[in-house]
């Protein structure tokens, strides 16, 4: 199957919050407004200038998810459909992924006896069965699309290019942190919209693996530096102990050049 996602046109969202009552059906969730996400909420839609630009927020689904590569325990898998899902029976609770999400996504169960981590599942098994995503169904504009990932950047250089002055010139999430499943067109900033727009090209797991892979060399390094110190300074003491050792030994070592002996 190829990479699926999703192309949000901010353009063209009116702030229905069809997406948001979709997904909450979908995934057996409860039908409460929220404007930020949670564990209950996997998508939402946020309003910026004075409700004038509606935004939705959901789990970005990365190429090379930091979610995955952060996991001790391999809870979190990106699947060939562009999904990045959780799977709770191996959680250990370390919150890892929380930490290492860039877009800030994961939402932990914090009220819960048993508690999960939670986020968008892309629809996984609609997607796996021929079918779209709750929200990309249910949007009454075509702000929400779905589809073949290469489709859906073509469509928007496309839309891009066919309006000049109405999109800003760059699909976001087609190179930020490696790019992602889910992708933006904005008429105002992208910042504007809480999106980081801070993060490198290169996927953030590659990033970490090349510090990471350098740590054994410069530990050797270090400890081939602080062993050297270790044995100079060892030496050093050794020798002066010698030394006070033999003068008391042999006092007459301490005889001046003129034939004196120390005096007692």
């Amino acid at each position: 199957m190829k990479h699926k996602g999703l192309l949000i046109d901010v353009t063209k969202c009116i702030g229905c919050r069809a997406c948001a009552v979709a997904c909450a059906e979908a995934n057996n969730l409860p039908q409460e407004e929220s404007l930020q996400l949670s564990a209950t909420h996997y998508t939402v839609v946020q309003g910026i200038n004075n409700d004038q630009t509606f935004v939705r927020r959901l789990c970005m689904h990365c190429n090379q998810p930091t979610c995955v590569s952060a996991c001790l325990v391999g809870a979190f898998t990106k699947m060939d459909t562009g999904a990045v899902l959780y799977d709770e029976n191996k959680c250990i609770g370390c919150r890892y992924c929380m930490q290492a999400c860039p877009f800030e996504v994961p939402r932990y169960e914090w009220g819960s006896l048993a508690p999960r981590v939670q986020k968008c599942r892309m629809c996984y098994e609609r997607v796996e069965a021929g079918g779209q995503t709750a929200c990309a169904d249910a949007c009454p504009t075509g702000a929400t699309a779905f589809g073949d990932r290469d489709e859906l950047i073509k469509e928007a250089r496309k839309r891009i290019d066919e309006n000049p002055g109405q999109y800003i010139d760059h699909i976001y999430g087609l190179t930020e942190a490696g790019g992602t499943s889910v992708m933006y067109l904005s008429n105002v900033p992208f910042g504007d919209l809480g999106l980081p727009t801070n993060l490198p090209a290169e996927p953030i797991p590659d990033l970490s693996w090349r510090v990471l892979s350098q740590i054994p060399k410069y530990t050797v390094t270090a400890g081939v530096v602080l062993f050297g110190i270790h044995w100079i300074t060892s030496r050093r003491a050794e020798v002066a102990r010698f030394e006070a050792e033999e003068r008391k030994r042999s006092p007459e070592r301490n005889t001046t050049h003129t034939g004196e002996r120390p005096r007692r």
